[in-house]
């Protein structure tokens, strides 16, 4: 059984960062994919960014250098490091795992960004 479990998260002024973590654990072998997706009030469920196994990543444009994400394969770990945070970018952020075909989710956690 694979879990996914967050970390970060919170309340920040426009222009601050925050981090937000994921770790997966369970049997997770080979080529897999892990990322964030995020959901704002009204709104779909949306890619924020995603990192495979093998290191390449992809980016909503929305976010594009302002966010970072980066894996450790060791740990079953992806960090997003999310600066010049704006007020769009409010919304609950789910961790996303793609292994062998399928797809888990992981609880979601808040980001509000307010001043």
């Amino acid at each position: 059984q694979v879990q996914l479990v967050e970390s970060g998260g919170g309340l920040v002024q426009p222009g601050g960062s925050l981090r937000l973590s994921c770790v997966a654990s369970g049997s997770i072998f080979g080529l897999y994919r892990m990322g964030w997706y995020r959901q704002a009030p009204g709104n779909q469920r949306e890619l924020v960014a995603v990192i495979i196994s093998d290191g390449s990543t992809d980016y909503a444009d929305s976010v594009k250098g302002r966010f970072t994400i980066s894996g450790d394969n060791a740990k079953k770990m992806v960090v997003l490091q999310m600066n010049s945070l704006e007020p769009g970018d409010t919304a609950v952020y789910y961790c996303n795992l793609v292994h062998r075909g399928l797809n888990y989710w992981g609880q979601g956690t808040q980001v509000t960004v307010s001043s």
